[in-house]
């Protein structure tokens, strides 16, 4: 069976570095699904020094939706496979929901749109399990700071709070990171 490893902690805590670092010693058969959408010059620059840091044996998939899929079509060429990041993938999916307006939040809609991300993560672990991969998710902890000003921010907060809940409890291992230092909670 596959093991579930989950990695959490704040912005610039080191998660993305040490579940790299985690990927090297499994083995050198790794898949990096990359979650981010480069929709400005930060976040082009934030990608390429991630690209930068991994391996070039290592191979990129971008995308966050039907991850899973990827993972049934050819998790069996891979030992590990890192998901960088939960929470990238929980924005993306949101703002690209049909029905999704920052202007007006229906809620109706907001339940669906956490439905749908809670089952992509269950068959993403799933498939992960299914094909005996170890399953690196990183995601950050966005519960230990301030209330979000934001309506979206607060409905985006609880959904990845809610989120990484579960993956925790599934999970075979969680980290926290603090300052580049990992803390093993479970």
């Amino acid at each position: 069976m596959g093991k579930i490893i989950l990695i959490t902690g704040g912005a610039r805590s080191g998660k993305s570095s040490y579940a790299e670092e985690k990927a090297k010693k499994i083995g050198s058969k790794v898949m990096y699904i990359a979650t981010a959408v480069p929709f400005d010059s930060e976040m082009k620059d934030r990608i390429r020094k991630h690209q930068i840091r991994r391996p070039e044996n290592w191979v990129t998939y971008e995308g966050y939706e039907n991850l899973y899929k990827i993972i049934d079509e050819v998790g069996q060429n891979y030992q590990c496979v890192i998901l960088d990041c939960v929470t990238v993938m929980i924005t993306n999916i949101m703002f690209n929901y049909p029905g999704f307006s920052v202007k007006k939040l229906d809620f109706s809609i907001i339940n669906k749109i956490e439905e749908h991300i809670m089952n992509q993560i269950y068959k993403l672990m799933e498939k992960a399990k299914e094909k005996n991969i170890t399953l690196l998710m990183v995601t950050n902890e966005g519960g230990s700071g301030i209330v979000p000003n934001s309506k979206v921010g607060r409905v985006f907060r609880d959904i990845a709070g809610r989120v990484n809940q579960v993956t925790a409890k599934q999970a075979q291992e969680v980290y926290f990171l603090v300052s580049g230092l990992p803390m093993k909670i479970k």
